[in-house]
């Protein structure tokens, strides 16, 4: 009864922190990434098509992105989908590729991104917090019907802060590369 509990909270912690470094994946920070495409769909055929399988992306310099489209037909779906996603990127087409320019970000705006993904690790680490809640509730409903012994929901809690701990922890470490990786010039 304590392993399956224990197995459910970490799987929720785990999700919680991976959320959390996939908001910070989405974040600008002045250096070209894929990942800043990554949630980019094109109208492909009247499908929307995650724009890594409607071309090839890659980062051609420290400040540019490239995109290949494998139907050159397509360059000016992706070019508009671009522009539509709404991410401040301004992609210019260039023979049969678009080039997506990665402009430098200013100190106030650093600091806004600093801000914003303090919020996003905030918020993952109050859900890994009520995973914990969750579980040593549970625990303790067990106890209470008589499944299992007052030690046991006693070690079970403890497994549950560490998890709790880790998993906090892991959050911190990203959210302190993520400010890094900003605040750089």
């Amino acid at each position: 009864m304590v392993k399956e509990v224990l197995k459910e909270a970490e799987d929720k912690m785990h999700k919680a922190a991976e959320v959390v470094r996939q908001e910070l994946i989405k974040i600008r920070t002045g250096k070209a990434t894929t990942a800043l495409l990554d949630t980019i769909k094109v109208d492909y055929y009247g499908t929307m098509t995650p724009l890594a399988h409607v071309g090839n992306v890659s980062v051609s310099d420290v400040h540019t992105l490239t995109i290949q489209p494998y139907d050159k037909g397509m360059l000016d779906h992706v070019q508009k989908a671009i522009l539509s996603a709404n991410i401040g990127l301004n992609p210019v087409k260039d023979a049969d590729i678009i080039r997506v320019p990665i402009p430098s970000l200013n100190e106030e705006r650093r600091k806004e991104l600093v801000k914003l993904t303090k919020k996003f690790g905030e918020d993952g680490k109050i859900a890994v917090r009520n995973v914990r809640r969750d579980a040593i509730e549970h625990l303790k409903k067990s106890e209470k019907a008589e499944h299992m012994s007052e030690d046991d929901r006693k070690k079970g809690e403890q497994e549950v802060q560490k998890m709790t701990d880790k998993a906090i922890k892991d959050i911190d470490t990203l959210l302190g590369q993520k400010e890094k990786e900003i605040m750089e010039v």
